[in-house]
């Protein structure tokens, strides 16, 4: 921002915040994210399930100091421990750390066992729960959670005074599937809470960037409200889906 490239020809912008917020809002924090995680925590008598994206890492250390600020350990899948161990970074939770467990359900351990790759799980196995783990103490563990684990839960029966937590685009829970979810998590009196905040920018951060960089064209990309960037930026130009340009 302070030195930003000139004489730039086209910038395509996103505008994913555009209809989902006023002009001049802006999404709740990481931090604010976190201390209402941990309040939810702390108010769960049992097992708390987080439903997010292990790619969002932002989302993922939100969760394990929300876990850890309350004292209990977070639980992730095979999946989950292979995408934060390939970030290489020294302060995004691994397996090996105390605070963090390996819980492998059903349907991975069929992966694994068909492709043979037992290395996976052997990585990760310094915390690696069974579901008679969780079962013995549920309201200690914060997992991260999908729908694909929810009959191993059942199985184990650890869902007694359980609280999911969605955090993730709250257009999804308008999908057949996971609200066929959410309504098996009711089933088994499961709580629910959706605490999220948008990865997209606000319409205040990009008014400042297209300020900043001051393109020859805007082009508008990835939203559902194109028709309204030309009231909030200079430049602008709507090209339409399969439309080409030269530059």
């Amino acid at each position: 921002m302070r030195r930003p490239p000139r004489g730039v020809d086209v910038m395509l912008m996103e505008g994913s915040s555009l209809g989902r917020l006023d002009a001049d809002a802006s999404f709740p924090t990481e931090a604010e994210i976190e201390a209402e995680l941990t309040d939810v925590i702390l108010r769960t008598p049992g097992m708390v399930l987080a439903a997010t994206s292990a790619q969002n890492i932002d989302r993922m250390v939100s969760i394990f100091r929300a876990a850890k600020r309350s004292g209990h350990t977070l639980v992730v899948d095979l999946y989950a421990a292979q995408i934060l161990h390939a970030t290489r970074g020294k302060h995004i939770p691994q397996t090996s750390w105390p605070e963090v467990a390996l819980f492998t359900p059903w349907h991975q351990r069929v992966k694994v066992k068909k492709a043979e790759r037992f290395d996976l799980i052997e990585r990760h196995k310094a915390g690696r729960l069974f579901p008679e783990h969780i079962a013995a103490n549920p309201a200690r563990y914060v997992l991260l959670f999908r729908g694909n684990l929810l009959e191993d839960l059942v199985k184990a029966e650890c869902l007694n005074s359980a609280h999911a937590v969605w955090s993730q685009w709250s257009r999804y829970l308008k999908d057949e599937k996971t609200a066929a979810l959410i309504a098996a998590l009711k089933a088994h009196d499961v709580g629910f809470d959706v605490v999220h905040t948008s990865d997209h920018a606000s319409i205040v951060d990009l008014k400042r960037l297209a300020g900043a960089i001051a393109p020859r064209a805007l082009v508008p990309i990835h939203t559902f409200k194109g028709e309204r960037f030309p009231d909030l930026f200079e430049n602008v130009v709507v090209r339409h889906d399969g439309e080409w340009r030269e530059v």
